[in-house]
């Protein structure tokens, strides 16, 4: 198997990003369709609909499985009405997700319950946000949709890794030590785990080897270190503030994001040519980019160095970079055709979902952007601004709706169990 992705190959991926980056700088704000205010409020009715109908069916969650089916399938037929008359979706797009990304969301979350009990919903969603886009990187690659062992390894890994080294109150040489040995680990060294963080981290990487023995997909391994190592210079962000400067920033926000899809990619088939990966890497650094611009408001809290709050810092409105950003989404859409795999259903669904969150995140900070911005901007939103700001507190959070709905598909589990025993247990991580 050739051997592709090392980290001079990563470097020179992210001065390519950097350089379609910029080249988006100078270009017109795509805005897409148009929607009147009549329209937008149409839209809105039918998301408030959607959304009494889930809270009305969560209150009331059955137990058998006959009934279970049931409630999974009234689940089902309420997305696909609000997905149609929202989001203006057609049956393919709506069948996609309703037989495909919920039904691998589900299954995630069960796996990853199953493995450990201790996990927190928000964690699962979090990781479960991975998945899915390895899920959508699987047709792409001629491959089925659906959740393997390596795609809940890998997935599960983000709550276990990266929030412990996003933390602040651990110090920096316990970081640089567990990072050290998290590499070793990747390398396929044999290390004793030192913690239960540990243990179950080791897990994780046992069950991505299980599917992809070391031989035969070196590719995957390569991926894997190549993440870690971009983790570890993304923690220079942590509580930078102004000593970084715009490019440093962008550099390090490509590295991350860049190859942590580009591992996505691998692991949905398991390796990839030099086009596949590039196209990856473009992904990925376009869903960092994005997930800076939803995070504003906790990285400023934190001290975190984004290229947002590097603006934010010099009292800049955010219009050009977002700008700048929705243009870049154009680029990465329209190399999703280099894929012959694939349908053009799901290529257009995955253009959708970028600019969707790009835009519901603008809508959640309007203080960083001018007004004519937002009113501009807001025409090619299917809701109002004002609307998206509203409700996003309602799904988010703890208790919000999304973790809510994650919970009534995930079946109660038995305490007691050992990491082993559970990842031998798990139907979803057979080899």
């Amino acid at each position: 198997m050739t051997r592709l992705h090392s980290w001079p190959w990563v470097e020179s991926q992210v001065a390519r990003s950097i350089a379609d980056w910029h080249a988006c700088a100078s270009r017109p704000l795509p805005l897409g369709t148009r929607y009147s205010p009549r329209e937008q409020r149409k839209r809105e009715r039918a998301y408030d609909a959607c959304f009494r109908s889930v809270e009305y069916e969560l209150h009331q969650i059955p137990r058998n499985n006959s009934d279970r089916f049931a409630f999974n399938h009234r689940f089902a037929a309420t997305f696909a009405r609000f997905a149609r008359i929202a989001l203006d979706l057609n049956e393919a797009a709506v069948e996609l997700i309703t037989r495909g990304f919920l039904p691998a969301g589900t299954e995630f979350a069960r796996c990853s319950r199953r493995f450990d009990t201790a996990l927190g919903m928000e964690e699962i969603v979090q990781a479960c946000r991975n998945a899915w886009t390895v899920c959508g990187l699987q047709p792409l690659l001629g491959r089925r949709l659906s959740i393997t062992p390596s795609i809940v390894g890998y997935s599960l890994l983000y709550p276990y890794t990266d929030n412990y080294l996003d933390r602040k109150d651990e110090a920096g040489p316990s970081k640089r030590e567990f990072c050290r040995r998290f590499r070793g680990r990747l390398r396929g060294e044999s290390i004793a785990p030192q913690n239960d963080r540990e243990a179950a981290i080791w897990a994780l990487v046992d069950m991505i080897e299980g599917e992809y023995p070391r031989a035969r997909y070196p590719q995957v391994f390569d991926c894997l270190l190549a993440i870690h190592q971009a983790q570890e210079e993304s923690m220079a962000q942590m509580g930078a503030g102004s000593t970084q400067n715009d490019l440093d920033v962008l550099r390090i926000s490509c590295a991350k994001g860049g190859s942590s899809v580009l591992a996505d990619a691998c692991l949905a088939r398991g390796w990839l040519i030099e086009g596949e990966s590039r196209v990856a890497f473009d992904w990925g650094t376009l869903l960092q980019l994005g997930d800076d611009l939803q995070d504003i408001r906790e990285d400023l809290r934190c001290g975190s160095s984004t290229l947002f709050t590097l603006a934010i810092s010099q009292a800049r409105p955010l219009d050009a970079l977002v700008d700048q950003l929705l243009n870049f989404s154009e680029h990465v859409g329209s190399e999703l055709d280099g894929f012959p795999a694939g349908t053009a259903t799901l290529k257009d669904l995955l253009r959708m979902s970028w600019r969707s969150i790009i835009l519901a995140a603008v809508a959640n900070v309007p203080e960083y952007f001018t007004r004519a911005f937002l009113r501009e901007l807001e025409g090619s939103s299917p809701f109002r601004f004002g609307f998206l700001q509203e409700r996003h507190e309602h799904l988010a959070g703890h208790r919000g709706l999304y973790a809510r709905t994650f919970s009534a598909f995930v079946d109660d589990l038995q305490n007691g169990d050992s990491l082993a025993d559970r990842a031998q247990a798990t139907p979803c991580l057979a080899h």
